[in-house]
């Protein structure tokens, strides 16, 4: 009987033909061929991450510390200056928000999130989160791609590779950037890089038109299309036979198949007038605060339902600027994350909630996700307490929900101020060994050969983090 090559074969011998990209694509599909080790479980078959531009306070959002209250206004008992972003270290601050015990778990939410800590009994709080870099460029591609240099593939692109596509007329990876703009490093951060390039995020966008250049500039009738279409084929075939099935030829020609493909999937599930009007109040369509962000969060609950791999959902735009629009918050705290907190707390709570009245949370993982989090002193020259806080890249919060997630969950732990990580520090590499783990992938496992070197998302690093799975 014969058997199946490894994988790794498998996709070379892959790129020498599209019948054979397709085939490979139906055995990921259905389950056949995976980058899973042999006894591993997948819990989710999908994810959708929510991506905080700027760095979110964990201590004024989901890592409460009494004990910052208390020595509000004093120095920083530290033998050596700490390492800040603009290196300006005034006095302690106390959080701005106060928070509360949630649900029947007691999870600790602030209300900075009050719709949120509606959901805190589906939540995994990961508190010991810790980042290798405290400048946001390098900080957001290594919480993307594991890499602070850009080029290297982003998670979404990874599970691309790694599980294939569910949808055959929609792409495996979606973004959804803030119509204020996109993140520092922009599409860097949902590169494929040296992947094949279908594995690449697309971006979709608000209006008429989420996909560019997707539709052609004037009618085009159906027979032309129809035969258009098919002389384009018979070049496409005649190139990749003289190329001798390149690779990235074969990925280039995959990919336009796949857009035309979308011209009929993406105005269907753009398509939101179809929601019932108790569903757009539950993203808060009805507010124009949270309008923008629950229009994305519900399409990516819709791209998810039709089998897209991977959403990611971002929350700020470019850094700088007057106001600012990300929760860079060195000015005011107060005012910073007070107005982008109105802006994502009550459609990503619906999200969650919307998820699990359809019965998706159980095999759907929720991420939310910022680079770093903010000292718990205030950014100021002088001895004073100031209203804002700078980069910290030593601790910070980040929390899962879903699929082969335990609910209701701490892990890890700050000291006394949430300075620094005290119990159980999270890098990166090992968030994402824990993704890879839910989703049935060995992070070990899944690599890609490129320019002399095994590459894989996690590196040489990464372990699972058992703690916060049920």
């Amino acid at each position: 009987m014969a058997t199946l090559p490894d994988r790794r074969n498998f996709l070379s011998w892959s790129a020498r033909g599209l019948g054979a990209t397709a085939a490979l694509d139906l055995l990921l599909r259905d389950g056949t061929l995976s980058a899973a080790g042999p006894n591993q479980v997948a819990k989710a078959k999908r994810a959708v991450q929510i991506t905080l531009v700027g760095g979110l306070s964990h201590v004024d959002s989901f890592d409460p510390k009494p004990e910052l209250t208390k020595h509000h206004g004093e120095r920083l008992k530290t033998d050596t200056k700490p390492d800040v972003f603009f290196n300006q270290v005034g006095l302690l601050r106390k959080n701005d928000w106060p928070f509360k015990p949630r649900g029947a778990s007691g999870l600790q939410v602030s209300e900075l999130f009050p719709h949120i800590a509606g959901v805190a009994d589906e939540l995994a709080v990961i508190r010991s989160m810790t980042a290798d870099s405290a400048n946001h460029t390098p900080a957001l591609f290594v919480l993307n791609s594991g890499f602070q240099f850009n080029g290297y593939p982003s998670l979404g692109g990874w599970l691309s590779y790694g599980l294939g596509s569910v949808a055959d007329d929609l792409p495996a990876f979606v973004v959804l950037p803030d119509t204020r703009g996109e993140p520092n490093g922009a599409a860097s951060n949902w590169t494929g890089g040296f992947l094949p390039a279908q594995h690449q995020g697309v971006v979709f966008r608000g209006g008429d038109s989420p996909v560019r250049d997707l539709f052609p500039a004037r009618p085009v009738g159906a027979a032309e299309e129809r035969e258009s279409r098919a002389f384009l084929d018979r070049l496409n075939g005649m190139h990749l036979e003289w190329a001798g099935g390149e690779a990235d030829l074969a990925a280039r020609v995959k990919s336009y198949e796949l857009a035309a493909k979308m011209q009929l999937a993406v105005p269907a599930v753009a398509d939101l007038s179809k929601e019932t009007g108790k569903t757009k109040s539950l993203y808060g369509f009805d507010r124009p605060e949270t309008a923008d962000c629950g229009r994305r969060c519900l399409l990516a609950r819709r791209l998810l339902e039709r089998g897209v791999r991977f959403v990611q959902i971002y929350s700020g735009g470019p850094i700088g600027g007057s106001p600012r629009t990300s929760w860079d918050a060195h000015e005011n705290v107060k005012e910073n994350h007070g107005a982008e907190a109105i802006r994502i707390d009550q459609p990503v709570a619906a999200l969650v909630k919307d998820l699990n009245q359809r019965g998706m949370l159980d095999d759907t993982l929720v991420l939310f996700t910022t680079e770093f989090g903010r000292t718990p002193f205030t950014q100021s020259a002088a001895d004073t307490v100031g209203a804002g806080r700078d980069h910290n890249k030593y601790a910070f919060s980040c929390w899962l929900a879903g699929a082969g997630v335990k609910p209701g969950s701490v892990y890890g732990a700050t000291d006394d101020i949430g300075w620094k990580v005290a119990e159980h520090p999270v890098a990166w590499h090992d968030f994402h060994a824990t993704v890879l783990h839910l989703l049935g992938i060995d992070h070990e496992k899944l690599t890609y050969y490129h320019n002399g070197i095994k590459r894989r998302l996690t590196n040489v690093h990464g372990e699972v983090v058992t703690g916060v799975l049920a």
